[in-house]
């Protein structure tokens, strides 16, 4: 599969077949993914395979206080766990909120779920005394997550990016041994898709890119 084909063809896979993922393939595609930059060529990143059932189990509890407060904002009409805007339902609202199963059905039926975590000592993190949220560390991680998406979709099979464990961070890492540097950047969901999707709908270049200001003029390909 031609790259541009695989970059505008690789979804959010949330449904799986029973289907396998065989070792050999996840090693190909981890083999594969482990070439994406990270800050330094510190590579610090580490990368937990669970099989078992009852730690995926773990992990779907893990979701609740995150997706609870992700539907109860949605429901009120908020963009959910942005880090401008305080949530409008209470907390009592909030914890009454029930679960979707959509939120935690990936991790329990795909065949195999990756934790990606990252090492805190060894990642850059450039904005970390601003008064905002930080995200220049992700730079190390998240390309990491990206290109096994990428390399899974090459070989036939699929998954999804869910950042609602990190809600819980200390359980998880609890729940999997890790040191008191690591943080939970991803739990990522691969297997077998149910649906073939081959098209995406994304936003025009021309609606997110401008030249040189954020206000400044569209930037569109010259006729």
């Amino acid at each position: 599969m031609e790259l541009y084909e695989v970059m505008r063809s690789t979804p959010a896979a949330r449904e799986f077949t029973g289907d396998p993922l065989p070792d050999d393939v996840l090693h190909r595609i981890l083999d594969h993914a482990r070439f994406a930059p990270s800050g330094g060529n510190r590579q610090g990143a580490h990368v937990v395979v669970v099989r078992d059932r009852e730690t995926r189990e773990r992990l779907a509890e893990l979701y609740t206080p995150a997706v609870q407060r992700y539907v109860a904002q949605s429901k009120a009409g908020e963009n959910p766990w942005n880090s401008i805007d305080p949530p409008g339902p209470t907390p009592e609202e909030i914890a009454a909120t029930a679960v979707p199963s959509r939120f935690t059905r990936p991790v329990l039926d795909a065949p195999v779920v990756l934790v990606v975590l990252v090492d805190l000592a060894k990642v850059a993190a450039m904005d970390q005394d601003l008064d905002r949220v930080g995200l220049i560390a992700g730079a190390s991680v998240y390309p990491l997550v990206w290109n096994i998406l990428l390399a899974a979709r090459k070989e036939g099979f699929g998954g999804t990016i869910t950042t609602m464990a990190a809600v819980r961070e200390d359980d998880v890492k609890e729940l999997l041994h890790a040191p008191d540097t690591y943080a939970v950047a991803a739990v990522v969901p691969l297997g077998k898709p149910v649906k073939e999707i081959t098209r995406l709908t994304r936003q025009p270049v021309e609606e997110f890119v401008t030249l040189e200001t954020v206000d400044g003029e569209r930037f569109a390909a010259d006729e």
